[in-house]
């Protein structure tokens, strides 16, 4: 762009022209063309710059006198542009930093004249339009060369060495102008006044208000309505927010900074134990008798202390699940009054390194400070497993590694009994089970019939019974019972009266709750044909007459045909005692009582019409029969002599032990025909009773067997 300047000065930068003058573009335009002629070939280089019209030029404000002028100025100079020293460079120059503002814009420094008045330029190539601009000596206009603009102040201009004159200090940018230069029209304070200043005419300004009206209202219900939405969407990011934050706190790699449960992490707050104790220990009178001491000596410590004894620091709990270790070690707590920290052995199972250490830890931590005191882990394997070298998890033995200096290390540790509980006591590692840990092991086995009948009142005394039920028979027919199957046995039979509406508990209710247990439940929908109940009925009346006539088998329990699991019937006996050992002739009573049932089938149907419900029975039978002779010595021809696995054996050596079980199920076989042949009778009624009532119990079978009627 130019500018217009009435005096010109060698110094002044080059300013843009502005307001042009479009009417003089056409004649304008025609005399810059004709200049562009006059160029002689040696300057043909710089007519390669493309052609201009008035606006790219800042000439539009020109008037025709002033071009013809300003035209004729340029031809007086165009012989000093053909001197080789001002071709030598293009038209287009990138200028680098200089000395000055001015020459760093323009790229040249300001004019000195030379010795015969010649213009000398600090820079070594120059352009023509640079020569002929330094020439304009009487002209009004400056072109502008290729630079930029800049607001710096007056005072940083003068310290850079450049004294020409610049731009006012109220130089406004072009696009500042325009926005400065619209047409402020004066604020507006009522419609009418608007009306005012439209000019509107008369039959206009009632439409003009309606509409105005109308867009006023719309206006209003859209913002009303934007910000409704507004609003409602900025309490779904909140919500989304939470919920974000909240499951992040549940992530894996998060969760331990989050973590508020009672992990073990900060504060151990122990358990106050005072409505156990060992009267509701039942079943179990060793174990009890050996904790004895543990509650004696937190107690009263002196007693044991005054000697110069100490009593263990752990004691390992070990038996089958359900049998009463947990319990046991509540009543311990409960016993001695003192604080017990429960914690599971999974609790120290983390995936982060180091939470487990940390966590037993807090938890010695928190016991030492208020011993005496009882610690109790549960499912001690999980955490005390045997240490193994794992490249996958090198760090995973350190939870074991700080339970082990806990218990016993350079600290001591008075006044803390550990208990641990566990149903797989070869998984711990042998650091931990070794004296000054765990060096107090008690087991806790499956009760007997004496603990199962304690056990069974103890949970019959807690619901309402029949006063006629006996407790000692359910006892005897739940050999291997533990503690919590006999709770939940009870439990079955208190649902299965109050399902048929009773007041009480009674006998039969147990014995269902049993047979559900063992056997599992009735199928009252599978309906069976005549015939194939008369083959069960005689089938288990088989079973039950051998083991009525046997003499050293089991007393009869029950016998029914009713469906219970995958048998069509079945025959119970009880043990007067269990039995910690069993002679010859008991278990040659077992094989006689379960060849019962194929001898009944053979000696009523026929040998054509046996069936496949003997298959349970010769398996019994069988392994009984092995045992005998590979197990306990029980045969003549094999001696008093063990083995092992049969297959690894001489064949001639697995013969003879074949043939041996054999003659013993052989023997079996005909001892049990010839009762069944002598009792035919017998047979025949006990069968036909169970015909009638399906299931008969133990004094009803006697009733039958002696010829007597049954009141049922």
């Amino acid at each position: 762009m130019f500018s217009l300047s009435t005096s010109f000065q060698p110094q002044q930068m080059v300013l843009p022209l502005i307001n042009a003058l479009h009417s003089l573009k056409s004649s304008a335009t025609a005399s810059v063309q004709s200049l562009h002629k006059d160029f002689t070939l040696e300057n043909q280089l710089y007519s390669r710059e493309p052609n201009v019209n008035l606006r790219d030029l800042g000439l539009t404000d020109i008037n025709v006198s002033q071009l013809d002028e300003l035209v004729s100025r340029f031809r007086q100079i165009l012989p000093e542009l053909q001197e080789p020293s001002c071709v030598s460079s293009p038209w287009r120059t990138s200028h680098t930093s200089s000395h000055s503002f001015f020459h760093n814009k323009h790229g040249f420094a300001h004019r000195r004249l030379g010795a015969f008045g010649q213009p000398i330029f600090h820079r070594q190539y120059h352009s023509p339009m640079k020569d002929i601009c330094s020439e304009l000596h009487f002209l009004p206009v400056w072109i502008q060369n290729r630079g930029f603009k800049t607001l710096r102040p007056r005072a940083r201009r003068q310290e850079s060495g450049y004294n020409g004159s610049a731009e006012p200090e109220t130089y406004t940018p072009a696009f500042m102008k325009g926005l400065l230069q619209r047409e402020k029209t004066p604020d507006v304070q009522s419609l009418d006044k608007l009306i005012q200043q439209k000019g509107l005419p008369d039959n206009q300004q009632d439409a003009f208000k309606t509409g105005f009206v109308e867009g006023f209202v719309r206006s209003q219900t859209f913002t009303k309505r934007t910000q409704d939405s507004l609003r409602r969407t900025r309490l779904v990011l909140l919500v989304l927010l939470i919920v974000g934050l909240y499951g992040l706190s549940k992530t894996p790699f998060l969760s331990v900074r989050f973590r508020t449960t009672s992990g073990l992490d900060s504060a151990v707050d122990p358990i106050q134990v005072k409505n156990v104790t060992f009267e509701h220990v039942k079943g179990v009178d060793e174990a009890k008798n050996e904790l004895q001491d543990v509650v004696d000596f937190l107690k009263n410590p002196q007693k044991f202390t005054v000697l110069g004894g100490k009593l263990p620091k752990g004691i390992l709990l070990v038996g089958p699940p359900g049998t009463g270790k947990t319990l046991l070690a509540r009543a311990v707590a409960g016993e001695a009054d003192v604080p017990f920290y429960y914690a599971s052995g999974s609790e120290f199972d983390e995936m982060f390194v180091g939470v487990g250490a940390s966590r037993i830890r807090n938890l010695f931590k928190e016991a030492k400070a208020n011993a005496p005191c009882v610690i109790f882990i549960d499912e001690l394997d999980s955490v005390g497993g045997k240490r193994i070298e794992s490249p996958m998890h090198p760090y995973s033995r350190q939870t074991i590694n700080q339970l082990l200096a806990e218990m016993d290390g350079f600290k001591p540790n008075e006044g803390v009994i550990v208990i641990g509980a566990t149903n797989f006591a070869e998984a711990l590692d042998n650091a931990l089970v070794r004296p000054g840990r765990f060096d107090m092991q008690v087991t806790v086995p499956h009760p007997d019939v004496k603990g199962r009948t304690e056990i069974l009142n103890w949970y019959l005394s807690k619901i309402k019974v029949d006063t006629e039920l006996e407790a000692e028979i359910i006892a005897r027919g739940t050999v291997g019972f533990s503690g919590a199957e006999l709770e939940n046995l009870v439990n079955q039979a208190a649902l299965k009266a109050a399902v048929d509406g009773k007041e009480m508990v009674t006998m039969k209710d147990l014995e269902f709750a049993k047979d559900k247990i063992l056997m599992g439940p009735e199928r009252k929908s599978v309906e069976i044909d005549k015939h194939n109940k008369t083959i069960t009925a005689y089938h288990e009346s088989g079973h039950a007459i051998v083991a009525y006539y046997t003499k050293d088998a089991m007393p009869i329990n029950k016998a029914t045909i009713m469906p219970r699991g995958p048998t069509l019937g079945h025959v119970s006996l009880l043990p007067e005692n269990d039995r910690w050992s069993e002679t010859r002739s008991q278990l040659l009573a077992q094989m006689d009582v379960s060849m019962g049932g194929r001898v009944a089938e053979e000696l009523i149907f026929g040998n054509e019409y046996i069936t496949t419900g003997a298959s349970s029975d010769f398996d019994g039978a069988t392994k009984i029969a092995k045992l005998m002779v590979t197990r306990f010595g029980m045969s003549d021809k094999l001696g008093v002599m063990t083995y092992g696995d049969v297959t690894k054996h001489s064949p001639e050596t697995q013969a003879a032990i074949e043939k041996e079980v054999r003659i013993l199920l052989k023997d079996s076989y005909d001892r049990a025909k010839h009762i069944l042949k002598t009792y035919s009778q017998e047979h025949k009624t006990l069968a036909d009773a169970l015909l009638r009532h399906e299931t008969l119990d133990a004094k009803e079978i006697q009733l039958v067997l002696e010829g007597k009627s049954l009141d049922i």
